[in-house]
């Protein structure tokens, strides 16, 4: 994937740096959705060793109000795989995601960081399919979904475990796929 360096409206998406650590321990430190509990970082130490992992990749594209620079969230780009194995051609599928500071919530950054990211990857990156993981109690990021224009393509039951409970056995929980193809963006009115 292309490094990202966008400015929008009220944002910029750009590479994350070292100097992100406080800001993504902000939102890191106790996650909000399931799917990231995995990422929760344990302390300020933990947070600058992310940050410098993610300045290093190309994963997680940083998400900042352009008036200050602050760090507010993060997106994400999984391409699928080459298929067949060995193949030539790029990916022309990818899995999106994000994790925003709630704190930050509610004022439409993540549909503006989303859009953007979604209307890069089928103009510039020769994506033909987005699609999205989305736990189903997950109202914000269900919503998110819809409004870029994506559909619900299905729900996997008891498909992924994030936490166990009291006993030690695992939580399973409900996952929905949503998913936007490059030609039902560019119609009119698309997201």
């Amino acid at each position: 994937m292309a490094l990202y360096s966008l400015q929008i409206d009220r944002l910029a998406l750009r590479r994350f740096q070292a100097s992100d650590a406080e800001a993504l321990f902000a939102y890191l430190k106790a996650p909000t959705a399931s799917c990231f509990f995995s990422l929760k970082l344990a302390d300020l130490t933990a947070a600058r060793e992310e940050a410098v992992k993610r300045s290093e990749g190309e994963e997680f594209i940083a998400v900042c109000l352009k008036a200050s620079g602050q760090l507010i969230g993060d997106l994400f780009v999984h391409p699928d795989p080459k298929w067949p194995e060995g193949a030539d051609e790029r990916p022309d599928t990818a899995s999106i995601g994000w994790n925003f500071n709630p704190n930050f919530g509610g004022q439409g950054y993540a549909l503006e960081a989303a859009r953007a990211l979604c209307a890069d990857l089928f103009a510039n990156q020769g994506m033909r399919r987005l699609y999205a993981y989305v736990e189903d109690h997950n109202t914000p990021s269900r919503r998110l979904c819809e409004k870029l224009g994506m559909r619900a393509e299905g729900v996997f039951l008891e498909y992924v475990t994030f936490q166990d409970d009291a006993d030690g056995n695992p939580i399973y929980e409900n996952t929905m796929q949503y998913a936007i193809l490059r030609h039902e963006w560019d119609r009119p009115n698309a997201a």
